[in-house]
């Protein structure tokens, strides 16, 4: 599921990349974003509110599961900007964020925390938290988690004489599961050095801090069968189409699409790898309050499942999961009968080591 966090590793890697953003010139804003025009106080008071996101198919979703009820509700007009991080913090650095509300990956909004570029949250502004139920480590003092996208294995169903992968130590066994292999490249995701660890028989629960040098000795195992890093959403889809790998590392949501397509692929959750979505008010934002309301609408439990109706969208609300229908619930890898199936990625531990695994993984991948 690309498109909530398009450009995941375009990000610029670690909180030292971002700090030279501060002497970048203004940048306009890019994708179906419009200019902002003033609306009210600094602290709003207009009836506007402009919030960024990554577009695609999942602005889409947006736009009909909360931009447009939202509007309908409140009288707010939602404007939207499709704008990549580099820009968008040069805007906040230089005082003139051109959006209000942020909708990106919770580890971004760290990035963004130590470049004091988001406001600091008040908790009894989002009336919608407690109702909603959102777990205590997605809601920090900058950002709320408002859903996650999960990192699985999708393989073809034809391709094992019936049998099933299970888990990643099956995805690392080329000869019970032949065939080749693909996984993420940094331009992609995280480098995916969980499961390799998981494959050589780490608990989920003992995986952070890793241990990078065991972990590239397993992916090194498996170097010579894997045909393509991908670097998009859609791409593990094509090589699995084309039979060019009969299994992948995923983002869960892409499986539903393929399988509509005619794909004979399925998803294997265990041990998926959990990362954050969230919202986040840009620093000196133009329309806080309204910044605030189209928040607290987005994160109550039936917003959520609209939303989750309209694209594989995993709601950060548990609560929300018993407002779809069993299928419906199922399909999604946040149902609770999955959930346990898969682990949290440590952020923290990302955002210290992220630029030096990064440099090691192309080294690696270069041979």
């Amino acid at each position: 599921m690309s498109d909530p966090v398009i450009g995941r590793r375009a990000l610029l890697r670690g909180a030292g990349g971002l700090a030279a953003l501060a002497a970048l010139p203004s940048l306009a804003a890019c994708g179906t974003g419009t200019s902002r025009t003033p609306s009210g106080s600094a602290k709003g008071g207009g009836k506007t509110v402009v919030v960024r996101d990554s577009g695609g198919s999942y602005g889409a979703a947006l736009q009909k599961a909360i931009y447009t009820p939202f509007t309908q509700e409140t009288g707010i007009q939602v404007k939207v900007l499709n704008l990549d991080d580099a820009p968008l913090l040069a805007q906040i650095k230089q005082g003139r964020p051109q959006c209000d509300l942020i909708n990106n990956a919770m580890m971004s909004h760290l990035k963004y925390v130590k470049q004091d570029a988001l406001e600091t949250l008040d908790p009894d502004r989002v009336k919608s938290l407690k109702s909603a139920k959102i777990p205590d480590n997605q809601i920090t003092e900058h950002a709320i988690g408002n859903s996650f996208y999960g990192q699985c294995i999708a393989y073809r169903t034809d391709a094992f004489d019936g049998r099933k992968p299970e888990s990643w130590a099956d995805f690392w066994d080329t000869k019970a599961f032949k065939g080749g292999r693909a996984m993420v490249s940094p331009d992609g995701d995280l480098p995916e050095l969980e499961f390799a660890l998981l494959a050589d028989g780490v608990p989920m629960d003992k995986l952070y801090p890793l241990d990078v040098d065991r972990a590239f000795k397993v992916l090194t195992r498996l170097r010579a069968d894997i045909k393509k890093f991908w670097d998009s959403g859609p791409l593990p889809g094509v090589l699995l189409s084309r039979q060019e790998v009969t299994m992948s590392t995923v983002w869960d949501g892409r499986i539903a699409d393929l399988q509509k397509q005619g794909v004979p692929v399925e998803r294997q959750l265990n041990g998926m790898r959990r990362q954050f979505q969230g919202y986040a008010i840009a620093k000196g934002a133009a329309n806080v309050d309204n910044a605030y309301q189209l928040m607290d609408f987005s994160l109550r439990p039936e917003i959520q499942a609209n939303l989750a109706k309209t694209f594989p969208s995993n709601p950060s609300s548990p609560v929300a999961y018993a407002k779809l229908t069993e299928d419906q619930r199922n399909a999604l890898a946040g149902a609770p009968k999955y959930y346990d199936e898969g682990f949290d990625t440590d952020m923290d531990w990302w955002l210290k080591n992220e630029s030096a695994v990064t440099k090691r993984w192309l080294e690696w991948a270069r041979g």
